[in-house]
């Protein structure tokens, strides 16, 4: 297999748990209400902010031997630049309210994903962003565009209320591709840090999904993260 392979057959429990999340689908059936792609959307605003900062701080830790990764990272800043405004944007379409999205403190599963990616950064193999970058657009090729035309529809709304699900469903196939290039040239040890991380984001970006649905119905955040850990 090759180093890309290796990534998807090692992660591939992970991923189908995440696939399989309620929330998830319910979107790709039409059948999410409009406060629970709300809620949805202001815990994608709390991840994707720092989008741009851990690259930064990837880029900055890099091993000599890792430098021609650098290169890399800076197209992905350039693209990944500003997204959160799309989100905020998508909130006051929908009928939210951006500010108060923002302000509110972002769900455990959504916080421990960002603290966990940048910790693996600082103290662990700074390589193990790319596992980050696995999962994020993975999933959104997997199920960003189709969710997006099952929301307009199932909720009236608007084009500009799906500009970040929209963009990233074609977006993230030619970075997934150009992605692919990336890990076929990793060393074992950097393919197992990245392994490592997408594992643990996987588990945290489904258990994320799973703290949005439980809040709209009234219940637990923090017990369905506890839960969806174990």
């Amino acid at each position: 297999m090759t180093p890309y392979q290796q990534l998807q057959h090692a992660t591939r429990h992970e991923r189908e748990w995440l696939l399989s999340t309620p929330l998830l689908t319910r979107a790709l059936a039409g059948q999410v209400s409009r406060d629970e792609y709300l809620a949805f959307l202001g815990q994608a605003y709390h991840h994707v902010r720092f989008t741009v900062p851990l690259m930064m701080a990837c880029g900055a830790r890099l091993p000599e031997r890792l430098e021609w990764l650098r290169g890399a990272l800076v197209e992905y800043i350039e693209e990944e630049h500003g997204h959160e405004q799309w989100i905020l944007d998508d909130i006051r379409a929908t009928g939210g309210d951006p500010a108060a999205a923002a302000a509110r403190p972002a769900d455990p599963a959504t916080r421990l994903m960002v603290a966990a990616v940048r910790d693996e950064i600082e103290h662990g193999q700074p390589v193990g962003f790319f596992g980050m970058v696995q999962v994020l657009e993975g999933t959104s090729t997997a199920l960003a565009t189709q969710a997006a035309e099952r929301l307009q529809a199932s909720l009236g709304l608007p084009d500009e209320a799906v500009r970040y699900l929209t963009s990233h469903g074609s977006l993230d196939i030619g970075h997934l591709a150009f992605f692919e290039g990336l890990v076929n040239r990793l060393e074992e040890q950097d393919l197992a840090a990245v392994i490592d991380t997408a594992r643990v984001v996987y588990r945290l970006y489904g258990a994320m999904f799973r703290g949005v649905e439980a809040r709209c119905a009234g219940g637990n955040t923090a017990q369905e993260f506890t839960d969806a850990l174990v």
